[in-house]
């Protein structure tokens, strides 16, 4: 797989292609996603941390923000629980599989004379009713805004430049925030960011992934909890939004060459799948059952999350 294939591979969309492929043939390029330290880290954050992962391979030097100012204005917690987290989650992203990456606490970098006179630049630019659209999909509790929210989205289009980086990988969620920072960083002198999007994957439940509903899996479960939740989750016959599925082709296929679907002998034997594109087209012709098909997700996502698993248990203890 060549450079250019790894960095749109399982993407809803990039920003645009064409800068992209100029951006390929750099050779020193930077890329980054930030992460708002609220909680485990989940199936949905592996969606972009394999990403990342597919960047760094393509040549990219990779930068993760730790945004824990952007989880404070975002309403996520008071400043000393977001702190706590901010090194756990830290841990959790490398422990998962993401070597080598440059992490960027926030506060480390947001609280300069620079940085924040280039947010009240761009503040002057946009409206409050921009602000507040582009952060429809990722702000907390947005029926009832506070003004911490509409500085959010000014401080994420400065936090490109800050980190210097050329391209900012993240869900399409993040699409509205990313195209307000394309549009209003030349204002202040920067180039537009190449901008890559994964898709928003269902939870187990095959409605929106969310910790408070329990439908994810996180690197804190347990082999025993990962199974319990797969014998649960939401598996129909379609291929359409299924959200096993999604997990085979954004989290496990990333990662693995080979994954088994074990079964016994009377009902046809264990079967191998070397891509996804195998995996889901022997499922939609109804060659394998549901139940096979979520026991051999369990058997993966415990494998791939075992060492960070092992990180948070030593981490708790």
């Amino acid at each position: 797989m060549d450079a250019y294939e790894l960095a749109t591979r399982n993407t809803a969309e990039i920003v645009t292609e064409d800068e992209l492929k100029s951006l390929l043939s750099k050779p020193t390029k930077r890329v980054y996603t930030g992460y708002e330290p609220s909680g485990e880290i989940h199936l949905g954050h592996l969606v972009t941390i394999n990403k990342l992962m597919d960047m760094k391979k393509a040549g990219f030097d990779v930068v993760v923000l730790i945004a824990n100012l952007h989880a404070y204005l975002n309403r996520k917690g008071t400043f000393e629980q977001i702190k706590e987290l901010a090194d756990y989650n830290k841990a959790c992203i490398e422990a998962v599989g993401l070597k080598g990456a440059e992490f960027v606490l926030g506060t480390d970098v947001q609280l300069t004379a620079k940085y924040q006179t280039e947010v009240l630049t761009l503040c002057q630019e946009i409206t409050l009713n921009r602000a507040t659209r582009s952060m429809d999909e990722v702000g907390r509790a947005m029926d009832n805004p506070m003004v911490s929210q509409m500085v959010y989205p000014v401080m994420q289009a400065v936090d490109i430049p800050t980190l210097g980086v050329d391209a900012a990988v993240g869900g399409i969620d993040q699409r509205k925030i990313h195209m307000l920072a394309r549009e209003h960083l030349p204002h202040i002198g920067y180039k537009p960011p190449v901008c890559i999007h994964t898709p928003i994957v269902n939870g187990l439940d095959g409605q929106k992934m969310s910790s408070s509903k329990g439908n994810v899996v996180s690197v804190a479960d347990s082999p025993e909890e990962i199974k319990k939740k797969m014998k649960k989750a939401f598996c129909p016959p379609e291929v359409a939004d299924n959200p096993i599925l999604q997990i085979f082709r954004y989290n496990i296929f990333p990662r693995f060459d080979m994954i088994t679907i074990h079964r016994p002998e009377k009902f046809g034997g264990d079967l191998e799948f070397h891509n996804y594109e195998e995996l889901e087209s022997t499922y939609g012709a109804g060659k394998i059952h549901p139940m096979d098909l979520k026991n051999a997700c369990g058997e993966s996502l415990t494998e791939l999350l075992a060492d960070a698993y092992d990180y948070v248990q030593s981490y708790k203890n």
